[in-house]
């Protein structure tokens, strides 16, 4: 199975090293790889990561967007290489990256069947659009915000709930409440940020995760399974849950396994490099925040793909 990556924008100091020092820590058993990407000569974000060399790897005086795509194929073809390869690969993009630009880049057919894209999330930084207000009009943090998957609020201690309350009502011009949240400190737990679950194998029926303010259900079936009433449903599974993954088959192809994706409102379903266990026709994990999930209405959902 490739290696997911999560690709952070944001404009500069917005606090994606403070994001990705986080992540770090808390996957420090299950190994994550950080490809950092510093415009200047001198790479400040890498000094102040806490990480060990070797899962670190410094692209600097250049744009990975543009100048610095070949260098960061090579930077995860050189990952993929290494002896223990990582659980999952974090992109660090400079402040004037544009995501979108670099996404296009990770499609690079040899680099998606390794290591293939999983998640955007762009950091904001509240404080920031509080002080000066224009920049929602610059062409680049718009640009920054529209190619996220989530929008992750930094800062908001510093700003007072009103204003805080009014900055995200304009944020909702770009994308829908549900994939806005806030973090403090970086503390987002990973079970958001990639599809893969970290950690021991568990049931899951609306667990609270890492972090307080999510929590996560799952679905499985033995029943038979149809394709055209699965996709008839997507859509409506996506505005349930911040996060869905799964694997599925279906009567129409008994014998290939399916995955199923969606972050934010992104959903894709493809064949999966894996099989679920005999007997088993579903098994899908929902992520959402805390007091949102409703674990009822989803399996309601879910039943009407069930051939009965």
């Amino acid at each position: 199975m490739s290696v997911p990556i999560l690709l952070i924008g944001g404009h500069l100091g917005v606090g994606k090293t403070t994001l990705i020092n986080h992540l770090l820590a808390v996957a420090s058993v299950r190994p994550i790889a950080a490809i950092v990407n510093d415009f200047g000569e001198i790479d400040i974000d890498a000094a102040l990561l806490s990480v060990k060399s070797e899962r670190l790897i410094s692209l600097k005086n250049g744009c990975i967007c543009c100048s610095l795509q070949g260098d960061l194929l090579a930077a995860l073809s050189l990952v993929m290489r290494q002896s223990l390869s990582p659980e999952a690969i974090v992109i660090e993009t400079s402040g004037i990256s544009n995501p979108a630009e670099i996404a296009r880049a990770l499609l690079d057919p040899i680099i998606f069947r390794a290591a293939s894209l999983d998640t955007i999330v762009t950091l904001v930084d509240l404080r920031r659009l509080l002080d000066a207000p224009d920049l929602m009009e610059d062409s680049l943090w718009r640009a920054q915000v529209r190619a996220a998957d989530f929008l992750l609020l930094t800062k908001t201690d510093l700003v007072p709930k009103r204003d805080c309350d009014r900055l995200k009502s304009k944020l909702h011009a770009y994308k829908p409440d549900s994939l806005i949240f806030e973090a403090e400190h970086g503390d987002v737990p990973l079970d958001v940020l990639f599809g893969r679950r970290f950690g021991a194998d568990r049931k899951m029926d609306l667990v609270p995760l890492s972090v307080p303010q999510f929590e996560s259900t799952s679905w499985t079936s033995s029943s038979p399974l149809s394709i055209d009433r699965f996709q008839n449903i997507i859509g409506r599974l996506a505005s349930k849950a911040l996060r869905i993954k799964g694997l599925l088959t279906f009567v129409e192809a008994p014998q290939q396994t399916m995955l199923f994706q969606c972050v934010g409102l992104r959903a894709t379903l493809a064949k999966s490099p894996v099989t679920l266990k005999t007997g088993c026709s579903a098994e899908i994990v929902f992520v959402g925040r805390q007091g949102e999930l409703d674990a009822e209405e989803i399996m309601q959902i879910l039943a009407s793909v069930e051939l009965r």
